[in-house]
């Protein structure tokens, strides 16, 4: 797609193209999963998809078949070109066979990780993200239809996960071993902030049920700033201090800057000008700087604080949803601030993005790039590249450009 052409400050034709840009890719993005994806005999999605958009395994990964269905359910809901009978039937059927193969037992709600393509149950793990986007995909299909079934699905397996998180996690089916220390990971708070957003949205009563859900979230992301405020780690212990060895230093760029934004639309949700400061300063602006690759560019995977090599094997590839964050949580840091310093780093990432991720000739993205940028998978899904993180950061950023055209004639671009 190319970079984006320099204009002057204060010129708003920058905003309106960098709109353009991603309504269009977005349209190309949404295209291939509308064309490929759906399983018309059995409901839900096939995700396996190859580059061209061939099912190259028929295998239903829970998480991504809820995340599916409430990105198509948002679009329905959110921008009138995606209005159309044929999306809403689709994110319908996809929501009718998670109600109907989640959950592989009717005594527990706790989901498989993975089912055949007709639904029987293959895998299950010992977390809670399927259960959390089996949540996101139910709340966002009761919006979009007003079917009470739907609403009572998600607020009763959110109920069943914050006891888990928060009570008794042996429901998950982990052991307590002695060797393994108490462990907050990031992601877990994360995530649970997340679903408090998505069920509070306009909600009064699940707002007052949920409001000390999202400050217990918070607080314990805000654990994992260590290192005497210099550094964001991935797991710290259960009373918030840095843990020995590879899991304690470890960092992940993508996650920290996700777990930002998160944090800001909550701080601007309830006011909080200390915690939007956090957000952007620890959890954006801290990981992209120590994450961002001064010689090829893009954001590294996975990094370890005192600098000794990652264990992960694909630390230092360029993969697709750490950048889509970032792009996400500085055109929504710019957003709240106006501060010309996020909006300079969103057109520094999205300069990377477009000219690399992006497949010119079948749609999508390539999810996983070398250190270097160049494609080293050619799939554009499987167990956890799926419908969600690139649309999803597409249709927010279009959202965003929008309001700021609306609202603000004299926003100040710089690309």
């Amino acid at each position: 797609m190319g970079d984006f052409h320099y204009v002057k400050i204060g010129d708003r034709e920058c905003l309106q193209e960098w709109k353009d840009k991603i309504s269009k890719e977005l349209d190309k993005v949404m295209d291939f999963w509308i064309q490929h994806s759906e399983d018309k005999e059995y409901g839900g999605f096939f995700t396996c998809l190859s580059q061209e958009g061939i099912a190259y395994d028929d295998l239903k990964y829970i998480w991504l078949q809820g995340r599916q269905v409430w990105m198509y359910c948002r679009l329905y809901r959110k921008l009138p070109r995606f209005h159309r009978p044929e999306i809403l039937k689709a994110a319908i059927a996809g929501g009718e066979f998670l109600l109907a193969h989640a959950r592989p037992s009717s005594d527990s709600l706790k989901c498989a990780f993975v089912v055949t393509r007709d639904g029987r149950a293959v895998k299950i793990q010992r977390t809670i993200f399927s259960e959390c986007f089996y949540v996101m995909a139910m709340d966002e299909l009761w919006r979009t239809t007003q079917n009470e079934v739907y609403k009572k699905a998600s607020r009763e397996m959110m109920d069943q996960i914050a006891y888990w998180v928060r009570e008794d996690a042996s429901g998950l089916g982990r052991p307590e071993l002695p060797g393994a220390s108490p462990v907050n990971s990031m992601a877990v708070p994360m995530m649970m902030l997340n679903l408090v957003e998505q069920l509070c949205d306009e909600d009064e009563e699940a707002t007052n049920k949920y409001e000390l859900l999202g400050a217990w979230s918070v607080e314990r992301i805000l654990q994992h700033i260590q290192r005497d405020g210099l550094a964001i780690l991935e797991n710290v212990s259960e009373d918030g201090k840095e843990l020995p060895g590879c899991i304690g230093r470890h960092q992940n760029p993508g996650h920290a800057i996700e777990a930002g934004w998160f944090l800001l639309r909550q701080a601007t949700r309830h006011s909080d000008r200390t915690l939007a400061q956090t957000a952007l300063e620890k959890f954006v602006l801290m990981p992209f700087s120590s994450g961002w690759d001064e010689e090829y560019s893009g954001l590294f995977s996975f990094q370890d604080v005192d600098g000794h090599c990652p264990t992960q094997l694909e630390w230092n590839m360029k993969m697709w949803w750490p950048h889509t964050e970032a792009l996400i949580a500085f055109l929504l840091g710019y957003q709240e601030t106006r501060d010309l310093q996020l909006l300079e780093n969103f057109q520094t990432v999205l300069n990377y993005v477009f000219t690399r991720f992006p497949d010119p000739d079948h749609g999508e993205w390539f999810g996983y790039l070398s250190q270097e940028g160049k494609p080293q998978l050619t799939i554009k899904g499987g167990p956890f590249k799926g419908c969600f993180h690139v649309p999803r950061c597409l249709y927010m950023c279009e959202e965003i450009l929008s309001t700021l055209l609306e609202e603000d004639d004299k926003a100040i671009a710089i690309c």
